[in-house]
């Protein structure tokens, strides 16, 4: 997947909206974009929005963070409906994880939902001591799926009075950022890279999603229609990255018994290959 819609979960017409792009999925926000006397209320309407969902966009809810008490509520309402999985905030580790997994495998049960078909995807940078936590992944369930790293709730935790300037991240923002690629390559997921929080500034949007692929991350998200087939553009091989690719690879098909080859004066190895055979699977993926 390479992009991922945020829509308030008490919002029927930023859903309506949001069900009618080409965003690859949805996630459905019933935690920061919802005024706290709202929440029970967004419950019920973010329900009848995973009944009213295209089924060609995956469906996620971001539930309330562990510590709030609001999670299993939350999931008490959202689970029926059968979202394709769930985005948890605050998220420190593996212990966190498998703490919402052992919630899902007592929902799935009640809703008759096959057992591990919920995935987990953790926003892993939200607070220093989350930040301090992403090496700290190992053994997490199997539900895990995806790692996003945030830049706007880190400024509160840190006390930063900005988190970019120009529209460049700081560096202690850029650590979180680096480190949860990493991360998420370690635990074999997928890294969701952040939003861009100027709306209008589409081309800047564009290189920051070229240049987050560039470095391994696999989908971006988004808070507004018009960033979504921007996103999804950026996220895609260019014809010319797919045709080096090509020539990769059969360079190794004609030398099956070589590590090493040659090709455009540039000496290659298996690296190389691995790398374009994943540029090919991404232009070839679906959601």
């Amino acid at each position: 997947m390479r992009s991922f819609l945020f829509v308030p979960g008490d919002s029927v017409r930023k859903f309506e909206s949001a069900r009618k792009t080409a965003a690859d999925a949805l996630i459905l926000d019933l935690e920061d974009s919802i005024a706290p006397d709202q929440k029970v209320a967004a419950r019920r309407i973010t329900r009848d929005m995973l009944d009213a969902h295209n089924p060609e966009q995956k469906i996620y809810i971001r539930v309330n963070a562990l510590d709030t008490g609001l999670i299993l509520g939350d999931l008490a309402a959202v689970m029926p409906g059968r979202p394709d999985g769930i985005v948890l905030p605050k998220c420190a580790g593996a212990a966190d994880v498998n703490h919402l997994a052992l919630y899902l495998d007592a929902f799935e049960a009640a809703s008759g939902i096959e057992h591990g078909a919920t995935r987990i995807v953790v926003v892993a940078t939200e607070t220093a001591r989350a930040v301090l936590k992403l090496l700290d992944f190992e053994g997490a369930s199997p539900r895990l799926w995806g790692m996003m790293w945030g830049a706007e709730d880190l400024a509160a935790s840190l006390g930063a009075s900005r988190n970019r300037t120009a529209g460049r991240f700081h560096r202690p923002f850029l650590l979180a950022r680096d480190l949860c690629l990493i991360s998420a390559a370690a635990a074999g997921v997928v890294a969701i890279d952040t939003i861009a929080t100027d709306i209008d500034d589409l081309a800047a949007l564009r290189e920051e999603a070229i240049a987050a692929r560039h470095d391994g991350f696999l989908s971006k998200a988004v808070i507004h229609p018009k960033h979504v087939d921007v996103v999804n553009a950026a996220f895609m091989p260019t014809a010319e990255e797919i045709a080096w690719s090509e020539k990769v690879i059969r360079a190794f098909d004609d030398n099956p018994e070589s590590g090493v080859v040659k090709l455009e004066g540039k000496m290659l190895d298996k690296p190389h290959l691995r790398a374009a055979l994943k540029v090919l699977a991404q232009a070839k993926r679906d959601v």
